[in-house]
C-alpha cells in the first residue's frame, strides 16, 4: 500500500512538471514570434550601434573594419558642438515637459467638469496628436514665415511685427517649444482625462457637501490622488521628448546659428551628411546610457512617491 501511494505521488508530481512544461512552452510559443521580432529591430541595431562605437567603420561593406577601443568616445567628448547640442536638448526638456504636463492636466480638469459642448472639444484637441511631426513642422514654418506667414499677417493688422519666428536666435527655441507642446498637449490631455474619470466620485461629493471649492478639491484631493499618474505621464513624455527631431527638421533644420540644433538632429547630420558614422554611434551611445540612467532615477522616484501615498 505504501508503495503504491509514493507511485501516486511520483505520478502526480510527474503530470504536474509535464502540465508546466506545457504551459510555459504554449507561452512562448505566443511570445517567440514578438520576441524575435523584438530582437530584430530593436537589439541587433543597439549591439550594432556599439560595435561600430568602438571601432572604425568601412564605408564600402558598412561593417566595422578595426577597433579603436576608446577613441571615438573621447573624440566626441571633445567636441565643442556635441555639448553645445546636448545644451540646447536641455533647454527643450526644461522648457517643453513642464508647460505640457501644467496645460495637458489643467486643461483636462477643466473639459472634466459637465457642460455642453466637452466631448466635441475633447475629441478636438485630438487632432495635433495625429498629425505627423514632419508635417506638424512644415505647416507652422509656413505659418510663422515673416513674410507670407498667417501669424504675422495677424500680428500686422494690430500694428505688430513683421517677427522672424525661426529666424532669430532668441526665438526660435522658443518657437521650437510652443510647436511641440501644441502637438504633445493632447497626449497628456488624453491620459489625464482618463485619470480624472477614473478617481472615485465620492470623495469630490463628500468636499461639495462640506463646500469646498473648485481649487481646493483640485489641490486637496484631485492632485494627491492624480500624483502617480502625473509621474508616470512624465516618464513617458520625457522618453518621447528626448527623440525629439523631425519638427526641428521641418521646421529650422536646427538653425539659426544652431540654436535648435537638437542631439538627435546633431547625430543625423554627423552620421548621413559627414559620414562619421563611427563618432555619430559613440553619440548615440552616450546619449542611451544618459537617457536610461535619468530615466532609471525618475522610476526610482515615482517608486519613492508611491510608497509615501
Amino acid at each position: 500500500m505504501a508503495i503504491t501511494a509514493m507511485d501516486n505521488q511520483t505520478t502526480h508530481r510527474r503530470s504536474r512538471t509535464r502540465a508546466r512544461l506545457a504551459d510555459f512552452s504554449s507561452r512562448w510559443s505566443f511570445m517567440l514570434p514578438a520576441a524575435i521580432i523584438l530582437f530584430a529591430v530593436l537589439v541587433y541595431p543597439i549591439f550594432y550601434t556599439l560595435q561600430i562605437s568602438f571601432s572604425r567603420l568601412d564605408l564600402a561593406s558598412f561593417t566595422a573594419s578595426q577597433w579603436v577601443g576608446w577613441d571615438n568616445y573621447s573624440t566626441v567628448l571633445r567636441d565643442d558642438r556635441f555639448w553645445q547640442s546636448m545644451q540646447v536638448t536641455g533647454i527643450y526638456l526644461l522648457f517643453a515637459l513642464p508647460i505640457q504636463m501644467v496645460l495637458g492636466f489643467g486643461i483636462a480638469y477643466l473639459i472634466n467638469a459637465p457642460w455642453k459642448g466637452r466631448d466635441v472639444v475633447r475629441a478636438l484637441f485630438i487632432i495635433p496628436m495625429v498629425v505627423a511631426p514632419v508635417v506638424a513642422g512644415g505647416v507652422w514654418r509656413m505659418i510663422l514665415d515673416p513674410l507670407w506667414g498667417l501669424m504675422n499677417y495677424w500680428l500686422g493688422q494690430i500694428g505688430i511685427g513683421p517677427i522672424d519666428w525661426l529666424g532669430t536666435p532668441s526665438l526660435a527655441m522658443a518657437t521650437i517649444v510652443i510647436i511641440d507642446t501644441w502637438r504633445w498637449t493632447p497626449f497628456v490631455i488624453l491620459i489625464a482625462t482618463a485619470a480624472l474619470l477614473s478617481l472615485p466620485k465620492d470623495v469630490f461629493e463628500a468636499a461639495d457637501i462640506d463646500g469646498a471649492n473648485w481649487w481646493t478639491k483640485l489641490w486637496s484631493i484631485a492632485l494627491p490622488l492624480l500624483l502617480p499618474i502625473i509621474a508616470a505621464t512624465f516618464v513617458v513624455r520625457w522618453l518621447g521628448a528626448v527623440k525629439m527631431f523631425d519638427i526641428v527638421l521641418a521646421a529650422t533644420l536646427g538653425g539659426p546659428g544652431g540654436a535648435t540644433n537638437v542631439i538627435n538632429l546633431f547625430i543625423y547630420e554627423q552620421a548621413f551628411r559627414t559620414l562619421r558614422f563611427a563618432e555619430s554611434s559613440a553619440m548615440a551611445v552616450i546619449v542611451l546610457v544618459i537617457t536610461m540612467v535619468l530615466t532609471g532615477a525618475f522610476l526610482f522616484g515615482i517608486r519613492k512617491l508611491e510608497d509615501v501615498q
